[in-house]
């Protein structure tokens, strides 16, 4: 990913009242986390549900882009009211043919590289659990195809930084990518990103050249590992707490809502319904 198609800001966001109508009006999808950005305390909200089924209603596409396991994306592509989903920091993307009554499951790595990955994560595992007491493996990692997942405070008493800086010295001391959420730290080998995979699949699924069009679309998140979102897109938007990870995110969003998870995508969704229907 080159230099030249992020916007590297690193300027605080602003507050999201002042996004200009004209560009809210302009939005033709919504990208956007999972993980405390759609959910309050481990649960998505029916005004949630009730905000993307609005989106898709008023033509704006909504695909989540997560860190959660390829067995959850393939639910949330059948069951969620979205048009995708991006799942594992971008190792894939899942999309349901309603029409053809099909799934579409596309995956950076074949097979056989994901086998040999996952060898080298199980060593990951092993000896972060032997040395970094309180961390766990994620709960949903009997689901993930390409990833490891330590968690740091969903299901286990959350860990302070050095702790949390622990976790990711080990999978990079074993040459891992690792990336922080507000859950969990996720490592994995391969050269893909949330960023990437993304723009695949809407070049693959909508035909849409992101490089050329990101103008017309915004991500909306909460955490570091959202970076790369952050800094692509000129509208990207921040939940009200991410400010609490703020100095751990190398790329900032231009906004930042009032509300915090849910109600943050809800202000969101909202601000773009209202600006489309003028």
């Amino acid at each position: 990913m080159s230099n030249s198609k992020e916007q590297n800001t690193r300027a605080m966001p602003s507050p999201l009242a002042g996004w200009p109508e004209m560009r809210r009006a302009a939005i033709r999808g919504v990208f956007c986390d999972i993980d405390d950005t759609l959910t309050r305390e481990g649960r998505v909200g029916s005004d949630v549900f009730l905000a993307m089924e609005q989106l898709q209603s008023a033509g704006v596409l909504v695909v989540p882009i997560t860190g959660r396991p390829g067995g959850w994306c393939d639910m949330i592509a059948r069951q969620w009211p979205v048009d995708g989903v991006v799942g594992e920091n971008g190792a894939l993307y899942f999309r349901y043919d309603n029409q053809a009554r099909h799934m579409i499951r596309v995956y950076q790595d074949t097979p056989e590289q994901r086998a040999r990955n996952r060898a080298k994560l199980d060593g990951i595992a092993a000896e972060v659990l032997q040395t970094i007491p309180g961390a766990a493996i994620a709960s949903d990692q009997a689901y993930r195809d390409n990833d490891l997942a330590i968690d740091f405070s969903e299901d286990v008493a959350p860990l302070g930084q050095s702790e949390i800086d622990a976790i990711v010295a080990v999978f990079e001391k074993h040459g891992a990518t690792a990336k922080v959420s507000s859950i969990h730290v996720n490592g994995w080998f391969g050269n893909f990103d949330k960023l990437t995979m993304t723009r695949r699949f809407m070049a693959e699924v909508f035909g849409v050249d992101l490089d050329a069009e990101r103008g017309n679309y915004c991500f909306v998140g909460d955490s570091p590992n959202d970076a790369p979102m952050f800094g692509y897109f000129p509208d990207a938007v921040g939940v009200a707490n991410l400010a609490t990870m703020m100095d751990q995110c190398p790329q900032l969003p231009r906004w930042i809502s009032t509300g915090g998870s849910g109600a943050g995508f809800v202000e969101v969704a909202n601000l773009i319904l209202k600006a489309r229907n003028r």
